[in-house]
């Protein structure tokens, strides 16, 4: 309970923090061990949205995967292809070149890993409406509202389920 408090608390104050923008707060699958699905929903109630549950649910082509040797426009239209319709296939890349490349492949969903305040604006400006953008990396408290303002249309942070601090609550009830 103090744990999944925590969760949802810290969840409000990084939804509350982006809420004057269109951009969604995502969890990630970095969760406690064996408390995934129950921190997910503390997630939920603290105002944020669910990503993935697990590697089932989705594919996230991550730099391990544009390092196998295919090529980006490949390794993108295998992953659509593999995928029921309407299934999250989603691209993370680390350069304006490579969002270019994955806008072009038929990307829908584009995590900009690590990008700059301007790099994010630039990615904005450049997708449009082909494609939804996430941003990710290093993004807290301090620095989320900032984020949002770039125009992206969600922002995951892992920090809301593996860094959370249980909440001191007592249990004390009055029988009355």
């Amino acid at each position: 309970m103090q744990t999944l408090s925590g969760t949802a608390t810290i969840t409000r104050l990084y939804a509350d923090a982006i809420s004057h923008t269109k951009a969604r707060l995502l969890d990630t699958r970095k969760t406690l061990p064996m408390l995934r699905e129950a921190q997910k929903y503390a997630v939920l109630c603290g105002g944020g949205v669910n990503h993935r549950m697990g590697l089932y649910d989705g594919i996230i082509i991550k730099e391990n995967h544009l390092r196998s040797g295919k090529s980006l426009e490949r390794i993108v239209a295998d992953a659509i292809a593999s995928m029921p319709e309407g299934s999250l296939v989603e691209l993370e890349v680390e350069t304006i070149e490579e969002l270019e490349r994955g806008l072009l492949a038929g990307a829908k969903r584009i995590m900009l890993d690590d990008f700059s305040l301007e790099d994010m604006r630039e990615a904005v400006a450049l997708t449009g409406d082909q494609a939804d953008l996430e941003a990710s990396g290093g993004i807290n408290l301090e620095t989320i509202a900032a984020v949002a303002e770039t125009g992206v249309d969600f922002i995951s942070s892992g920090s809301i389920t593996k860094h959370v601090k249980a909440l001191d609550l007592s249990m004390l009830f009055d029988y009355k």
